[in-house]
């Protein structure tokens, strides 16, 4: 198979980056890749579903990901999976000595290890220059789902219809489901037996605690929706997610102590690259507006949250004020610095890491650390709600109207030009509704 046959498989089949923001996986099978690796380390706390699905399809994965290598030319496969992972990493042993081009690296249990410009670090030693893109340094990387993606493209010709969830928290049974695309959170919430009785308001907080957002129960599931944690109203996750970005401003105003606590303990600072949020919250709070490297420079922070949720003693919240600036300046036409090169990565960074055990229990999520075991059969729902923008690029552009009859796995969106892919019809059913962002399909 060619570069180009196994990119248009993947695009024709709608396959993305399975978290995150969904970047598109076509646009990584490129022959300048001589490393590709396999993110297995569930960069947010509580999700199960990767190791899960590893574990469960083994030998599937690993075949698929091998003749990923192939096809680019490259030289290494690399599967990063946190050594804690034991059980997944009993049925990896099974196949991995069957590609001589694979190979497993062990990782520490540490947040955010499942960051893309950490997990390269720690599996090539290569540091990923800022505002870079790995494959600028020979990389490319996959998530487990996305490779499991791809060998149900190549291999049994199925396009992206369904996703895999880790549903956890003020449940009655903790579970990782597969579910249809565009299945309402209420309906994934009921899989896992519905939400405990405990006499609060519950809070739905999709994709993880960290870098998660507050959702509803009307929300749909996408491709990146990789887990749903249910959370009493009053949880500190909930509550600081809830703080309005005026208040937060005025917060570092008065309490920012300069301890620099955010940049020491800053993944990407360690790295060597020149994102510093305590010098940002000093300039910002005091309107240093000619300090123009701290903003620019944040253009570099990868938002996952540990400065505000994990390192500042005052409990303010430089991640948030972070992604409200970034925004500002994306809107006035100001884009990244361009060339810059990274820092010496710090002597300090190996004794500088966040051991995901301390950061449950500082986040009060110890008790919901459970083992969700994987339902990998698709469960049946009723109506779903598909948006035509699952990723990154431009949204895909509706195929169908009104009144349609369509099966599972019919395109029901087609890529627009540009970045983009088409999307599916996750059951078979009904058209019944359409509006700029989605397509509602009701089951026959």
């Amino acid at each position: 198979m060619t570069v180009e046959e196994l990119s248009t498989i993947i695009k024709e089949n709608g396959i993305v980056g399975a978290g995150g923001a969904g970047f598109p996986t076509y646009m990584k099978i490129d022959k300048r890749a001589n490393t590709i690796l396999m993110n297995c380390a569930e960069c947010e706390p509580l999700l199960r579903l990767h190791r899960q699905l590893l574990k469960e399809r083994a030998q599937e994965i690993v075949r698929t990901f091998a003749m990923i290598a192939d096809v680019v030319e490259a030289e290494e496969a690399i599967i990063g999976i946190k050594e804690e992972y034991k059980s997944t990493i009993e049925a990896l042993n099974q196949y991995v000595p069957l590609y001589p081009k694979v190979k497993i690296q062990l990782l520490p249990g540490a947040y955010p290890m499942g960051d893309e410009v950490v997990l390269i670090y720690e599996a090539t030693g290569k540091v990923i220059s800022p505002g870079g893109l790995p494959i600028e340094a020979g990389v490319a990387v996959f998530n487990v789902e996305t490779v499991y993606n791809v060998y149900r493209a190549v291999e049994k010709s199925k396009p992206v219809v369904d996703k895999v969830v880790t549903v956890v928290g003020e449940v009655e049974n903790p579970i990782t489901v597969r579910v249809p695309l565009g299945t309402q959170l209420s309906d994934v919430i009921a899989m896992a037996g519905g939400e405990k009785e405990i006499g609060k308001e519950l809070v739905y907080l999709v994709g993880g605690p960290m870098m998660g957002r507050i959702g509803n129960r009307y929300d749909s599931v996408t491709k990146t929706t990789n887990a749903i944690l249910v959370l009493p109203e009053d949880h500190v996750i909930i509550q600081k997610k809830r703080i309005p970005s005026s208040i937060s401003m005025k917060r570092a105003a008065s309490s920012c102590c300069q301890c620099q606590m955010c940049t020491d303990l800053c993944p990407r600072h360690n790295l060597g690259h020149p994102i510093e949020p305590h010098r940002f919250m000093q300039a910002m709070s005091n309107h240093k507006v000619e300090d123009l490297d701290a903003f620019l420079n944040l253009f570099f922070c990868t938002g996952c949250g540990l400065c505000e949720m994990f390192s500042c003693p005052q409990g303010l919240a430089p991640r948030t004020l972070i992604d409200q600036c970034k925004t500002g300046l994306r809107q006035a036409g100001i884009t990244a610095p361009k060339g810059i090169k990274p820092a010496p990565v710090r002597e300090s960074r190996e004794y500088r890491k966040a051991p995901e055990n301390r950061l449950e229990a500082r986040l009060g999520l110890s008790k919901y650390e459970t083992k969700a075991p994987l339902d990998n059969m698709v469960r049946p729902v009723d109506r779903v709600r598909i948006p035509f923008s699952q990723h990154i690029g431009a949204p895909a552009v509706c195929a169908v109207a009104k009144g349609d009859n369509v099966t599972r796995g019919q395109v029901i969106a087609n890529a627009a030009q540009g970045l983009s892919v088409p999307v599916h019809a996750s059951v078979c059913g009904v058209v019944t509704d359409i509006t700029d962002r989605y397509v509602e399909i009701t089951r026959h």
